[in-house]
């Protein structure tokens, strides 16, 4: 079916012919006649690059040149990056896209101006609970990665999120986007949607397992010449002689920046001077980015032609070695399993070197063929590669076997929910009385009865746990339980402020212990570090020595310390090392020493921050609420938090482009507040800054600055510094 034959308007059929798509991918057709862009309910349960998300933006473009409004629900912010990038593209048909990636606690009403609006199921939830107007003017809802239901962590939340949607905006068309699982019929009924489910791809995808020299497919084999005596350094080898790239999944961030390094040190041999050229002006770019290791690291593997990509790294080198990829320059990229989760980097192979996780639970266990088929699709780059091909590696005959009945011959698992469970509804029951949802027992299982859990299973099953978490908030008076279920003031704020119920119980039992400690900064790090909203370090067998010393030099610090011995006390050593990390972070220590001292990436200090703001912003609000006196103490934390900076840099540091480095050099220069720096002239300030940044720090502050080419070149580079994290 052609592009100009289905029923959308004529510039929409025009932006996608200009773009060089003319033609409709089998499972795009079927959905069109299954009433996609009539507002039919649709669930589409298809392979990776088989033509989801085009989907998605037909019905949407159809609805919002009509006068709609739509949302698009992601799993990961990375991918709500990635989605908006691609729809502001729709500016040209007069389609304004906007993101909501902001304050958990805000309701973003300038995005009622927005025509399709993207965001994570936990923001849209927010936003939902915040009373955002706009939310009921809706028309069409998108789930991507519908299929993430399964998920403990972000399933209860987008499922709560959607029965709610459903709910509230009744007339709304409701569109899936789902990898092809087990109950795809079952996630369907629930949605009340029509089923698009086909194993289609634009790419042919072989799925082997390789062994003896050779991948073995399910009616072939293929021989791997053995160069080097690694069969990973074969595999990618072997691929790159023939023109494609790889893409590799490890268990661990260890063991992809271990297979990066190796990798480049041989490809760098491979590649012709053009290509190291590109290499090396993005190795350049990206050991600018941080003067930590991790970032020395990746940029000697890049100069080889290899990278390496996990949540360590920060969003700016990710994104780097991201689109180094695209364009291929990178020619194999070594990924800790976060990547299959949606981002858009095909290659010809994908080689999945690790089946296997740590569960704490039970030590190493095999993923599961969802996760396998995830990463999988990821083989076959469109319009580039005559076919895709996985290959998982096995180190025997037997294990050879059993991997091709296990992942390669088997399919997806079903989807369960996983809303049963006092964790996972503390916060849903508390927001859908503070909204006035419901307003009784009856009402909020009548609520429940909406949800994936209630379609799968009876409905009365959960009435025990409701009944607990009812009991919880009733005991810490968040809402009052008698002839009805009513919010308090203190459960409205803490629905608003998106934290977890419990996480509120800690802090509020917290701060009435303040005045029998001696608070300092760490005593309020380490209490948001005690909340289930905040995920704790890992303990190290290198730990426990200083952070016992720690524990002991400030023990009359912590609130709610654990007696060593106890089998609470290593839980407390992990709340305190997560604290340590964040009060280094806010005493301007380099991030150099503070991914050394605690063998984290720089990713990983700007993802603790970000969720510390979030608590200690929530922490601030329920002491001001409570008229506790050290609320602004905790709101000073927060800037503080914010900018990894100490007290005195916070009248400086707002300004844009003026980062814990550069504000630091400003007070150690005697800049020491806004009008300081106003009145300390161009010459002065780019000696300090460099000339760009000086400029544009003048003109923020009202001065009017015309620099001269001149100036500009006596003054470049020698103290503009190296671009770090901080400095961002």
């Amino acid at each position: 079916m052609k592009i100009s034959e289905i029923d959308i308007p004529d510039t929409v059929s025009a932006f996608y012919i200009d773009s060089g798509i003319t033609e409709l991918y089998p499972p795009q057709v079927t959905a069109i006649e299954a009433g996609l862009l009539m507002g039919k309910n649709i669930l589409a349960a298809v392979p990776t690059a088989s033509g989801k998300t085009m989907m998605a933006e037909l019905a949407m473009l159809k609805s919002v040149l009509k006068g709609g409004k739509c949302l698009y629900i992601v799993p990961l912010r990375a991918l709500a990056s990635e989605k908006y990038e691609r729809f502001k593209e729709f500016h040209v048909l007069g389609v304004e896209a906007g993101i909501s990636s902001g304050d958990l606690d805000s309701r973003d009403e300038w995005l009622g101006k927005k025509d399709i609006i993207v965001a994570t199921s936990e923001k849209t939830d927010s936003l939902i609970r915040n009373g955002a107007p706009w939310i009921k003017d809706i028309t069409v809802i998108v789930a991507d990665e519908i299929h993430l239901l399964d998920s403990p962590d972000r399933g209860p939340t987008l499922e709560v999120t959607l029965a709610r949607l459903m709910q509230t905006n009744p007339n709304a068309q409701i569109i899936g986007l789902s990898a092809t699982v087990g109950n795809s019929k079952d996630m369907a009924e629930w949605l009340m949607a029509q089923l698009v489910e086909s194993d289609w791809r634009p790419v042919d995808l072989r799925e082997g397992v390789y062994f003896g020299s050779a991948i073995n497919f399910i009616n072939s084999q293929r021989g791997v010449e053995s160069q080097y005596k690694d069969e990973l350094l074969d595999l990618v080898t072997d691929t790159l002689q023939e023109g494609g790239q790889c893409l590799i999944f490890e268990s661990s961030r260890r063991n992809a920046e271990a297979s990066a390094r190796r990798l480049g040190q041989v490809l760098t041999k491979k590649l012709d001077d053009k290509t190291l050229a590109e290499l090396g002006i993005l190795a350049g770019s990206i050991s600018g980015t941080s003067e930590t290791d991790i970032a020395k690291r990746l940029s000697q593997c890049v100069e080889g032609g290899a990278a390496f990509h996990h949540a360590g790294l920060t969003s700016d080198q990710r994104k780097s070695i991201e689109a180094g990829f695209r364009n291929n320059s990178i020619k194999v990229l070594s990924s800790t399993p976060t990547l299959a989760a949606g981002l858009n980097l095909p290659a010809r192979r994908v080689i999945i070197r690790g089946y296997k996780r740590y569960d704490p639970n039970y030590g190493m266990v095999p993923i599961p063929v969802l996760e396998y088929k995830q990463m999988a699709g990821r083989a076959g780059r469109p319009q580039l590669d005559p076919y895709g091909e996985s290959v998982l590696i096995a180190r025997s005959f037997d294990e050879l076997q059993g991997l091709r009945d296990q992942y390669v011959l088997n399919i997806a698992e079903d989807i369960w929910s996983k809303l049963g469970t006092e964790n996972a509804l503390r916060t849903h029951i508390l927001s859908a009385v503070s909204t006035r949802l419901v307003g009784s027992r009856d009402e909020l299982m009548d609520f429940l009865g909406l949800t994936f859990y209630a379609h799968q299973q009876e409905t009365w099953k959960l009435a025990a746990v409701v009944d607990e978490v009812i009991g919880f908030l009733n005991e810490n008076k968040m809402l009052l339980h008698s002839d009805g279920l009513y919010p308090t003031e203190l459960g409205e704020l803490v629905s608003k402020l998106y934290i977890d119920p419990l996480s509120a119980s800690i802090m509020v039992d917290g701060l009435g212990r303040l005045d029998s400690v001696n608070t300092t900064e760490l005593t309020l790090l380490n209490l948001i570090c005690n909340t289930p909203d905040m995920r704790s370090l890992f303990l190290r067998s290198g730990d426990y020595g200083w952070l016992n010393d720690i524990v002991s030099e400030h023990c009359d610090e912590f609130v709610q310390p654990a007696g060593q011995g106890s089998k609470e006390y290593e839980w407390f050593l992990s709340d305190v090392k997560t604290a340590m990390v964040l009060r280094d972070w806010i005493s301007e220590e380099g991030e150099d020493k503070i991914t050394s001292k605690f063998n984290i990436g720089p990713g990983d200090i700007r993802a603790q921050a970000d969720t510390a703001q979030w608590l200690m912003h929530s922490l601030a609000r329920l002491a001001g609420y409570l008229g506790n006196e050290y609320t602004n103490f905790a709101q000073e934390l927060v800037e503080r938090i914010s900018y990894g900076a100490t007290k005195e840099l916070l009248p400086i540091i707002k300004l844009r482009d003026i980062g814990r480095v550069r504000a630091r050099k400003l007070f150690d220069a005697g800049y020491h507040d806004l009008d300081g720096i106003r009145t300390a002239g161009f010459d002065t300030l780019a000696t300090i800054l460099g000339p760009k940044i000086a400029a544009n720090t003048l003109r923020q502050l009202g001065v009017d600055v015309e620099q001269e080419p001149d100036t500009a070149h006596k003054h470049a580079g020698k103290n503009a510094g190296q671009q770090n994290l901080i400095d961002l």
